[in-house]
C-alpha cells in the first residue's frame, strides 16, 4: 500500500523522537497502534458486511432462478408434453445443484470469526468434540 523504506521509517523515528521527546514517545507510539487496530476492525467489519451483501445478492438471484424453474415446471405438468416436462425438471435440477454450491461456498464463520473446520456443525465450540469413546447411533436406509 504505502511505499516507505527503511531509510523513510528511521527518519520519521528521528523526527518523532525530536518533536514529541523521549518521555512521551511511548505513549504517543502506544495511541497510533491503537488507532491502527480501530481502522483494521472497521476495514474487516466493512469488508464482512460487504461480503455478506455479496451472499445475500446471490442467494436471491438463485432464489429467483429456483422459483422461475418451480412455474416452468408446474406449466409443464399441465400438459402431456414429456420432452418439456424433462427440460423443466433438468432445469430444476441444474437450478438447486447451484443452491447447494452457493451453500458450501458460504460456510459460516464461527463465534470466533473463524471459518467453521469442516465436519463441525456451525456454533460448535470446543466442548463439542467429540472425546475418544464417544459413539454416534443411526440407521441408513438405501434409496432406490
Amino acid at each position: 500500500m504505502f511505499d516507505i523504506g527503511w531509510s523513510e521509517l528511521l527518519l520519521i523515528g528521528v523526527v518523532a523522537l525530536i518533536a514529541i521527546g523521549p518521555k512521551e514517545l511511548p505513549g504517543a507510539l502506544r495511541a497510533v497502534g491503537q488507532w491502527t487496530g480501530k481502522i483494521r476492525r472497521m476495514a474487516s467489519e466493512f469488508q464482512d458486511q460487504f461480503r455478506e451483501a455479496m451472499r445475500e445478492a446471490e442467494m436471491a438471484d438463485i432464489k429467483k432462478d429456483v422459483e422461475e424453474k418451480i412455474a416452468a415446471l408446474r406449466e409443464a405438468l399441465k400438459g402431456d408434453d414429456t420432452q418439456r416436462m424433462k427440460t423443466a425438471m433438468e432445469e430444476l435440477r441444474q437450478a438447486s445443484m447451484k443452491i447447494g454450491e452457493a451453500m458450501n461456498k458460504q460456510q459460516q464463520p464461527s463465534e470466533n470469526g473463524q471459518p467453521q473446520p469442516e465436519g463441525e456443525p456451525a456454533g460448535a465450540t470446543a466442548g463439542d468434540k467429540k472425546k475418544d469413546g464417544d459413539t454416534i447411533e443411526g440407521e441408513f436406509k438405501e434409496q432406490s
